[in-house]
């Protein structure tokens, strides 16, 4: 059984960068697939970011498609999200999240049995 850490997380102004990492231990995290989520205030946990366990394929969200980047590296057991061009609207607690190979369901919280504890991410305006 896998465990993940998020860390990364901060205070960053509007159009500011920020880089979540997710350290997974207890198992290898080759043969997972692996995504982020976010959820703010008064909101459902929503899909940010996957990229499915060989590592071929990514996923986005509409709403970070062209300023976030997901990726992996599988040598250090670790997956990252680049976030660029951050807005007030992306305040958020971020969880990662992996699932062993396969997801049927990338983009929902369902396809994912295992999960970090969350990093809180504030962009002020």
């Amino acid at each position: 059984q896998v465990q993940l850490v998020e860390s990364g997380g901060g205070l960053v102004q509007a159009g500011g960068s920020l880089r979540l990492s997710c350290a997974a231990s207890g198992d290898n995290i080759n043969w997972y697939s692996v995504a982020w989520f976010r959820l703010a205030p008064e909101k459902e946990r929503e899909f940010v970011s996957g990229i499915n366990w060989s590592g071929g394929r990514t996923f986005y969200a509409n709403s970070v498609e062209g300023r976030f980047s997901i990726s992996r590296d599988n040598a250090k057991n670790s997956f990252y999200l680049e976030m660029n061009s951050l807005k007030p609207e992306d305040t958020a607690v971020y969880y990662c999240a992996a699932d062993r190979l396969f997801t049927p369901q990338p983009m929902s919280v369902m396809g994912y049995d295992y999960w970090g504890q969350g990093t809180q991410v504030t962009v002020s305006s």
